[in-house]
């Protein structure tokens, strides 16, 4: 483990790099009644080797700014910067090779105060930072988490948030902890580490959807973990079991993607380049997932057996989409099922609709037999790209070779 830290934690020049930048940024932004302050991983120093992305928080004086939008008085005061949208608009700018985002929050002095979940992050800072020895399994756990893919919680992704991933390593006391007891993790899970429960505090019913319910230590109403899909939750819970059956370093380094590796698998495949449109990183990429999904959906329903099908997005670059398919050679008719032969109104209506083919019986149903729309994937993509759900998610898309 220590060989596998000293390659995760970053060195001392970079921390170095990371306080000047920090410094310069602050010393810049001259607005009456603020406080300009560290924040996300920085703050709690668990973030990773690498790493150049630096959040700085701008807290305004809850009294001094009552009533008024704290992110239209820092954009007035920040220029050269590029605004993001959020449910608070926050900067975002480039100092060398960081990229650093400026984020207005209200300074308060209890949770209940907050008008925007952003304005919890500083207490989100002070509860990790009392679990300083737990710095160490964090970086492990965050490092494992993304090498696995199962770290980020944005909407494209829906995984574990560095935030969650430093709660849950806290609550499990440590690095191996934590594997041993997400690999026996049940279909669905609840931890609430500050105990918020026993004081009949109830969370949002629409935060309870997840998988995995992780009660926010300092905000009682909020689950922390409310936005990771079950495959992410399952996935977690797969690379858990299989680390510690047989721990490996490599589980810890992320495997750059590689088309070319992608090319050289066996069997049929179609490999796509989505040309992003322009926008925040979150929304830009739920788009690029919808493509995914609906060319996928529509290839499962048209028949064709996918073997493997996967998508890789690096903010900055286009999309690669593939599909490898199992070889299946499809028939030239499809059955279409119709209603009941008991349902006459619907009976008469679907031979209507159908009666250039005969209709056929079985168990009390009717059918027809129509010719195939589409006898190879290659057709049916063919198809998508040129419909309106694609068209309205990326500016174009084209085949690889």
């Amino acid at each position: 483990m220590k060989e596998i830290l000293k390659e995760l934690k970053p060195s001392k020049k970079e921390q170095q790099e990371v306080k000047k930048t920090f410094h310069e940024i602050a010393k810049s932004i001259k607005i009456p009644y603020t406080k300009v302050i560290l924040g996300g991983s920085s703050a709690k120093g668990t973030w990773l080797k690498d790493n150049h992305d630096i959040d700085i928080y701008i807290q305004f004086d809850k009294k001094k700014y009552e009533g008024m939008d704290i992110a239209e008085v820092l954009k007035d005061n920040v220029k050269n910067a590029t605004v993001l949208h959020g449910s608070r608009d926050y900067l975002q700018l480039k100092k060398g090779t960081y990229t650093i985002e400026l984020i207005p929050i209200l300074k308060i002095k209890k949770v209940e105060q907050a008008k925007n979940i952003t304005d919890v992050s500083p207490f989100h800072a002070k509860w990790v930072n009392k679990h300083k020895k737990y710095k160490d399994d964090i970086m492990l756990a965050k490092a494992f988490a993304k090498a696995n893919g199962f770290y980020g919680a944005e909407s494209f992704i829906k995984g574990f948030s560095g935030y969650s991933i430093e709660v849950l390593t806290i609550h499990y006391k440590g690095f191996k902890k934590l594997l041993k007891n997400v690999a026996q993790w049940k279909r669905s899970t609840v931890i609430d580490t500050e105990k918020h429960h026993k004081k009949k505090v109830q969370l949002n019913e629409a935060k309870m959807l997840s998988p995995l319910i992780l009660v926010d230590p300092v905000q009682a109403t909020r689950n922390v973990t409310a936005v990771v899909s079950q495959e992410k939750y399952d996935l977690f819970k797969k690379k858990a079991k299989e680390y510690l059956k047989h721990p490996k370093k490599e589980m810890f380094v992320k495997k750059e993607f590689s088309l070319e590796e992608i090319k050289k698998k066996k069997g049929e495949k179609i490999i796509l380049e989505l040309i992003p449109l322009d926008g925040k990183r979150d929304v830009v990429g739920a788009k690029l997932l919808k493509c995914f999904e609906y060319i996928q959906e529509q290839l499962k329903q048209n028949d064709f057996d996918i073997k493997e099908a996967n998508w890789h997005w690096k903010e900055g670059e286009n999309a690669i989409v593939y599909f490898i398919f199992k070889e299946k050679k499809l028939s030239n008719l499809v059955r279409h099922d119709g209603p009941p032969l008991k349902e006459k109104e619907r009976l008469k209506h679907f031979q209507e609709k159908w009666k250039r083919y005969t209709l056929k019986k079985e168990k009390g149903k009717v059918y027809v037999l129509l010719p195939r729309k589409y006898k190879s994937p290659e057709e049916l993509i063919s198809n998508l790209i040129e419909s309106d759900f694609i068209k309205s998610k990326i500016k174009s898309i084209k085949s690889q070779p």
